[in-house]
């Protein structure tokens, strides 16, 4: 009878695989990144990164750097 029940929370739980890095740019410092760069998942959505202190802002401040389709602010700047 348990089994169910947790199965059910389990599942309540899990969430999807985050969508790839697709960003050439760090959000935060606009500094060009590469499939070898680090990664922060913010919404479900992973992003690259130059450095690990542009992960925590890029965590505490997403709407700082990303736009509300999850593209990265900077990004947009340098293709003008």
């Amino acid at each position: 009878m348990l089994l169910p029940i947790c199965l059910t929370i389990v599942t309540a739980f899990a969430q999807e695989e985050p969508r790839p890095p697709e960003n050439t740019v760090c959000p935060v410092m606009g500094q060009k990144v590469n499939e070898k760069s680090s990664t922060v998942v913010i919404n479900g959505r992973t992003y690259r990164i130059c450095c690990a202190p542009c992960g925590g802002k890029l965590e505490k401040d997403p709407d700082k750097y990303l736009d509300p389709d999850g593209s990265v602010k900077k990004e947009k700047k340098g293709k003008k």
